[in-house]
């Protein structure tokens, strides 16, 4: 095992007063100063690869790191020399036995997620665990009860829902500026990063799925999905995935690790205007479309008339999200994307993964919630 005294590297956060604002998150991150004022947050941060080295220097920042876990000794080492006074171990065991650390930030692979955010509940320890929050609906739902009955925070990394375009988007459709919601799709391509754990699906779809249901403010009913699978048997690099809500708005969503250029584009349309969130663009993210089709003498006719493009702060979510974590054990309060929000998201990841597998057959979700029961 490899240890090291802690003391933990900090920063200033530039941004934060805008989240209040645009309703990034209900616990807000007005406390953030707060937070780095305290040093009583101790958090281990469980993986730290690809993606777990960006929240290990977000909670480095907020003066709340106490301890770097990974069984990769070489991704240990090249933390260390990044953060020297904080402690590093290869042990989960040695983090989930110290009761001095408060909570537990697990940036695994996925298929490890359900075992160990267990674990450190079972330890009392408050969890933020990337998507998803586990890889079938009734282990979830364990989870999300466990938490509630030791009365932990359990949040899971929907990391979308704390940008403020997003939330900016949603005040948006709220205030009925778009009218109603006829149908929305999300694209999401890149080439790579090709995972061999599990399908695109579960890799890059989960982003969308809690960001659409958020907007709509309601889970699907009935999902379709169909796919392929080009670079390795079993796997599928393509998805595309049909949503129907209860009050008759669509969904579709497109995702692929095999496409020749970046997109990330969420469209939202509605029977006043239209919204266009396009996160690859350098600027002018964050559209207004004021079009639409109108009747006139029984003819459908386009209406054109202007496009408007929203300015908001910019910041980093995966700040936000790491500052209303800490907030929310402080404060007792459920986080923007909680345990029930991760559990809704899990249950359109299962039952699009089973119409998957039949071949794009319409499954509905009250089967994943009578095959839990």
């Amino acid at each position: 095992m490899l240890r090291l005294e802690v003391t933990v590297v900090g920063s200033t956060n530039e941004s934060a007063a805008v989240a209040g604002r645009v309703g990034v998150n209900p616990a807000g991150s007005e406390v953030a100063d707060e937070g780095r004022r305290r040093a009583s947050d101790n958090v281990a941060v469980v993986g730290c690869g690809y993606w777990g080295k960006n929240l290990v220097r977000n909670f480095a920042q907020l003066r709340a790191l106490r301890v770097i876990c990974d069984s990769n000794e070489k991704s240990l080492r090249a933390q260390a020399q990044l953060y020297p006074d904080v402690e590093i171990t290869d042990s989960f065991e040695g983090v989930m036995s110290d009761e001095t650390i408060q909570a537990v930030v697990l940036a695994t692979p996925a298929v490890m997620h359900y075992a160990q955010v267990k674990q450190a509940i079972q330890n009392n320890k408050h969890v933020f665990v990337e998507k998803p929050l586990a890889l079938r609906h009734t282990e979830g739902r364990e989870l999300v009860e466990l938490a509630e009955a030791r009365g932990v925070v359990l949040m899971v990394g929907h990391i979308l829902e704390y940008h403020p375009a997003v939330a900016l988007l949603k005040d948006i459709i709220q205030r009925g500026e778009l009218g109603r919601i006829w149908y929305v799709y999300s694209n999401r391509l890149n080439l790579g990063k090709v995972r061999q754990e599990e399908n695109i699906l579960w890799s890059f779809a989960p982003h969308d799925v809690s960001v659409i249901c958020s907007l709509v403010g309601s889970e699907p009913i009935e999902v379709n999905a169909w796919g392929g699978s080009y670079l390795q048997s079993g796997i599928a690099d393509v998805t595309v995935n049909n949503l129907l809500f209860p009050d008759g708005v669509r969904a579709h969503i497109f995702v692929s690790w095999l496409h020749p250029y970046k997109e990330q584009k969420l469209v939202i349309i509605g029977d006043r205007k239209m919204a266009v969130f396009d996160d690859t663009a350098r600027e002018g993210k964050l559209k207004i479309y004021d079009k639409g089709i109108e009747w006139r003498a029984g003819l459908p006719v386009p209406r054109q008339t202007s496009e408007t493009t929203l300015f908001f702060e910019e910041q980093e979510p995966l700040r936000l999200e790491c500052e209303q974590f800490l907030t929310c054990i402080r404060e007792r309060r459920q986080p923007l994307t909680d345990g029930r929000s991760a559990l809704r998201v899990l249950k359109v990841l299962e039952a699009s993964q089973i119409s998957l597998e039949r071949g794009g057959a319409s499954v509905r979700l009250d089967e994943i919630d009578k095959g839990a029961n």
